[in-house]
């Protein structure tokens, strides 16, 4: 149950409201200097908690209406996993999350979602026990502090992610399960109609996709597990968190195939233009929770709310220093500048890249690598020089 006052997230779902998620505080937070690219792990809810707390309240001025804790990758044997070395517990962790997560969801109309993620010990053929038995790790921390609703995000595989669910789902809170899958499916070729099918079997009471993949894609993956959901004469809500990258050239492994993945992607972004087109789009077929994942800044989740601000009543906070699709530029002290205040202009307008030596899309890596395979078995151990250099030359044949 949310807290006294405040609708749940199925209230709110069940009476048509549209729900708006955050955005991808694991990139948001690597780039101010508070994450560290390769585990993407979230300590930092422990050891930089003024910095999550920042993020979380500029989401919230942006329009989320979702607070969801900072606890992705924060299972006990991600935290531990190849060399990785914290001076926080997982429980402290995810502790320290639920509880700035919850400040600032007290500050406006936003409740907390405790989420938990695909596992290492999936990807190295642990037990289905072993792999739920993490799970129930994290979802202690989130009975003790009471989180209104549960999320089970960026899964890769069908198969984890109905364990996740069920494991979620004997709380009683509502839960949300999310797959980082394109329309190809998950990484073993089930379809995004067959995955939402057995999710809600599983227990979920919304599902959808988040991350690996662009906002249309992404909107397109849903929708086609919406029709499989109909198809099989059941019934959920729909969310989509995506990524604030064009990725059009994506294979069924997403953004972390592209060359440029992590550290190149800046000029994919998304404008805030591009939002009002994805949200739009993502209401139009149905989906009701709408947020975003890596690379979605709060100026992301500002042009999400103020494009639908017609179906919710209301503007966000934030937008009180926006102008209206650039109607702050009338205001501009040169005169083509105060021409561009209108929203044809940038309805319209296909931005340069600046980059002339730059090609539009790049070949992804396409190594073919998935849950079984040798290469994807993890270990506590700091990857070694020698394994370095397999990879290193392997990858000059691809």
């Amino acid at each position: 149950m949310a807290p006294a006052g405040k609708k749940g997230v199925l209230e709110r779902l069940n009476a048509g409201e549209i729900v708006i998620g955050d955005g991808g505080f694991v990139f948001a937070l690597e780039k101010r200097g508070y994450v560290k690219a390769g585990p993407w792990t979230p300590e930092a809810a422990a050891e930089y908690p003024e910095a999550v707390r920042q993020l979380h309240r500029e989401f919230l001025r942006a329009g989320a209406n979702v607070m969801q804790t900072f606890t992705f990758y924060a299972s006990d044997d991600k935290l531990e996993n190849r060399g990785n070395k914290l001076g926080f517990t997982g429980a402290q962790i995810n502790e320290a999350a639920c509880d700035l997560a919850r400040e600032v969801a007290n500050e406006g109309d936003a409740i907390v979602a405790g989420g938990v993620c695909q596992t290492p010990s999936y990807l190295s053929c642990k037990s289905e026990t072993e792999v739920k038995s993490i799970f129930k790790k994290q979802l202690d921390v989130f009975m003790k502090k009471n989180v209104d609703f549960l999320i089970a995000e960026y899964f890769e595989h069908v198969e984890e992610a109905e364990w996740a669910v069920q494991v979620l789902k004997e709380t009683g809170k509502p839960v949300a399960a999310c797959m980082c899958i394109g329309p190809e499916g998950d990484m073993h070729g089930v379809s995004p109609g067959e995955v939402a099918v057995r999710l809600v079997k599983a227990g979920a009471q919304i599902v959808g996709v988040n991350c690996h993949f662009d906002p249309m894609t992404c909107v397109k993956t849903v929708k086609m597990m919406k029709e499989g959901v109909e198809k099989a004469g059941l019934k959920a809500h729909y969310m989509v968190q995506p990524l604030a990258y064009h990725t059009p050239d994506c294979n069924c492994q997403g953004f972390i195939d592209l060359p440029e993945f992590p550290f190149g992607l800046e000029p994919r972004i998304l404008s805030r233009w591009d939002m009002h087109k994805y949200a739009r789009e993502a209401y139009n077929v149905g989906i009701r929770y709408i947020g975003g994942c890596c690379g979605f800044e709060p100026y992301h989740i500002r042009a999400v709310a103020e494009e639908l601000a017609p179906e919710r009543g209301y503007l966000p906070a934030g937008s009180e220093k926006h102008g209206n699709w650039g109607a702050g530029l009338e205001m501009h002290t040169k005169p083509w500048v105060r021409a561009r205040a209108r929203r044809d202009y940038w309805e319209n307008l296909k931005p340069a890249s600046g980059r002339p030596q730059c090609p539009s899309m790049s070949n992804p890596d396409s190594w073919g690598v998935t849950k079984g395979h040798a290469d994807l078995m993890q270990q506590k151990e700091a990857t070694t020089q020698d394994q370095l250099k397999v990879l290193f030359d392997k990858s000059k044949t691809h």
